[in-house]
């Protein structure tokens, strides 16, 4: 079992020929050869040879390659049918299996896409752009901002800001072909952090209000306002009380 005039690995999409040769078969007449794919027959063939002599057949079948044929096993087999005078059970004969590697491009596996994709502020985000293909397919990221690269299948930020926001292309290739990805992101404010911030601004002018009222409205009247020249000036005031003996 072989491919004729071709060896090493195939290509999706293109049309290969398949060759399988009996050797010292007699008589070649009765020979019927079966190609397959894995368990599943692919097509037939027979012998226009009339010799009683011992030959040597070849046969061909065309096969067009698909990504599913990367890994699968073809082979033939050859079966001489002697009719009801030969062998009840006819002589079979099994060839090698003749693995095939196929190439072919990247395919996406998650295509479809919302037209834009909403994220709130903060939140994580991930971009998923991951492909199979034969050979491993390479990404290449074009990001909405400078000063970052990626090159891998998921593209992801912990924490989105509104830099984040914009248009991501994502480039898949082998040496088959090259597909591509577009991601449009747009950021949506946060209302907590708007919440927390008011909240926290209420609080501390609360706290300032406090604090001034204790200091210019509590804190006198509660401790009373003394200065020197009141306590001088009652002082000069005072007499002595006499007293009987």
């Amino acid at each position: 079992m072989s491919v004729v005039n071709h060896t090493g690995p195939m290509t999706e999409c293109s049309e290969y020929t398949l060759q399988c040769i009996v050797g010292n078969i007699a008589p070649a007449e009765h020979l019927t050869v079966t190609f397959y794919r894995g368990s599943t027959p692919l097509g037939h063939r027979t012998s226009n040879s009339t010799t009683k002599e011992p030959v040597t057949e070849t046969f061909t079948l065309s096969y067009r390659t698909r990504r599913q044929d990367d890994g699968a096993q073809f082979w033939c087999e050859a079966k001489l049918e002697l009719g009801p005078e030969g062998p009840q059970r006819p002589p079979v004969v099994k060839s090698e299996k003749l693995t095939a590697v196929v190439l072919y491009r990247p395919e996406l596996l998650v295509s479809e896409n919302p037209d834009t994709i909403q994220v709130t502020e903060g939140n994580p985000l991930y971009l998923n752009c991951s492909a199979e293909g034969n050979p491993a397919p390479s990404y290449t990221w074009a990001l909405p901002y400078s000063g970052s690269c990626h090159n891998g299948s998921v593209f992801t930020v912990q924490s989105v800001g509104f830099e984040h926001e914009g248009t991501y292309n994502c480039t898949v290739s082998n040496t088959v072909g090259t597909v591509w990805k577009t991601f449009n992101v747009d950021v949506k404010v946060n209302p907590n952090v708007y919440i927390i911030a008011a909240a926290v601004a209420v609080t501390v002018a609360v706290l300032v209000g406090a604090i001034l009222i204790y200091i210019f409205y509590y804190k006198p009247n509660r401790m009373g306002n003394y200065s020197l020249k009141d306590v001088f000036r009652l002082r000069s005031q005072h007499t002595a009380v006499p007293v009987r003996d």
